[in-house]
């Protein structure tokens, strides 16, 4: 009893900090930094991690647990399995597909699979890293996401399993994506690390994959530090992605915990003599990509402000596209027809007839302690990583190459005040008005 109480007082004591330490948040235009993303975190979030550590809970435990039972919950998914970065998610649900459980219709090494080249390189490198090939297609303008024709001109023989990710929020056309993965028994992971809330034809992104991913760094719409989340309704998919998470053990018991199966020295895997103990059988060459629990309570205090932390996204992309309606040389961002986005940014095209160019408009931004952001990779073909790297491009990447020469991104995230926003509405008009 005495032990609760001290805990408590000291948690009070940190709420008292946290208001305490607390920056001046007065904005001085030109002098205060509007970064392009950022986390918001409140006094719960930092009671939450110091609770975590004065309880010693360094690895997984029922924080994480609990987040992973919420979280799937929330975004409609039968199981969620925390990671230790968005990137380890996208590597293991891609390496779940590999795996000799799902006999024929395993990848294997030279299967290809359909992704965009204008994204950010942990939606590729997992295909190369398993030894399969890339199909590149284009995206449009605008929405900056793919349409369901290009994927379907480029499927072929070698085709099984479509991955892509929701730019910058913003919804590709998932439940077409899905019908063709349907129809040709393709795979279909959705890299929902931009989109946590966004919505199409009327359901949740991260909804339509057999696999679906999301990235918890401090950019993205909830954060842990690190950590990000695989989650599906398939429950065979699910034990594969927990297995191939954890060192690919075959035994699904919780750290800590023994012989939940009641039958811990009664298998006989493999060639390992009869009664060989369960928690060290492995049925994968897997990894470690585990999260803590400090990372899950974290979560946990996040969660519980998803909604109002979309809100504002929407909120803030819906003021910077009211305010720069209009201005000559630049292409706006579109919502993709039949969707909601919930915005990870405020994407801009430089026209390229404009009389400046993309870089003399970041310089000036960034001048003005604008915080600006290309598109990830822009044309991911042309980077020294993968100019030697099997692929296949398919229609050609006319846009992508448009996107690598003159398009960036400002932010609309949370922390974000209207003045800012204002701000950097008024100096993009106030440049292209010198500058058009």
């Amino acid at each position: 009893m005495q032990t609760e109480q001290s805990k408590q007082q000291l948690l009070e004591m940190v709420r008292k900090y946290h208001r305490e330490a607390q920056p001046d948040t007065s904005f001085v235009p030109g002098v205060t930094e509007i970064w392009p993303s950022g986390a918001v975190l409140d006094e719960d979030d930092r009671a939450a991690l110091v609770e975590a550590a004065l309880d010693m809970r360094i690895a997984a435990g029922p924080s994480s647990r609990r987040f992973e039972s919420r979280f799937a919950r929330k975004l409609g998914r039968r199981k969620a399995h925390l990671t230790n970065s968005g990137s380890s998610a996208n590597l293991l649900a891609l390496s779940a597909l590999t795996s000799p459980a799902l006999e024929d219709r395993r990848l294997r090494p030279g299967d290809e699979v359909i992704t965009v080249a204008a994204g950010f390189p942990t939606t590729v490198n997992p295909i190369l890293q398993n030894g399969l090939v890339p199909v590149f297609v284009d995206v449009d303008l605008g929405t900056y996401n793919t349409t369901a024709e290009r994927v379907a001109e480029a499927i072929g023989p070698r085709t099984r399993a479509i991955m892509m990710a929701h730019t910058l929020g913003n919804p590709f056309p998932a439940g077409r994506i899905r019908e063709l993965a349907d129809e040709h028994e393709l795979f279909f992971v959705e890299d929902n690390c931009d989109g946590v809330g966004s919505l199409i034809d009327g359901r949740l992104t991260g909804t339509f994959g057999d696999l679906s991913t999301v990235s918890f760094y401090p950019a993205h719409h909830l954060t842990m530090g690190e950590g990000g989340c695989v989650l599906t309704s398939n429950l065979a998919l699910a034990r594969i992605v927990e297995s191939m998470r954890d060192w690919g053990r075959d035994c699904w018991c919780e750290p800590g915990e023994s012989n939940k199966c009641l039958k811990r020295f009664s298998y006989q895997m493999g060639t390992l003599p009869a009664g060989y103990d369960h928690k060290y059988v492995f049925s994968h060459v897997g990894y470690n990509l585990k999260a803590t629990d400090l990372q899950g309570a974290l979560g946990l205090t996040q969660l519980a402000k998803l909604d109002e932390f979309c809100d504002a996204r929407r909120r803030n992309w819906r003021r910077l596209r009211s305010g720069l309606d209009g201005t000559p040389g630049l292409l706006l961002p579109e919502a993709t027809p039949g969707s909601d986005p919930s915005w990870f940014g405020f994407v801009i095209t430089v026209d390229p007839q404009a009389r400046f160019t993309r870089g003399e408009l970041v310089a000036f931004l960034e001048d003005r302690r604008i915080g600006t952001r290309l598109l990830f990779a822009g044309n991911l073909t042309r980077h020294p990583a993968y100019l030697d790297q099997p692929h296949r491009v398919v229609g050609g990447l006319a846009n992508s190459d448009i996107i690598t020469d003159h398009t960036f991104w400002v932010g609309v995230y949370p922390g974000l005040t209207e003045e800012m926003l204002d701000y950097v509405i008024a100096s993009i008009r106030e440049f292209v008005a010198v500058h058009g």
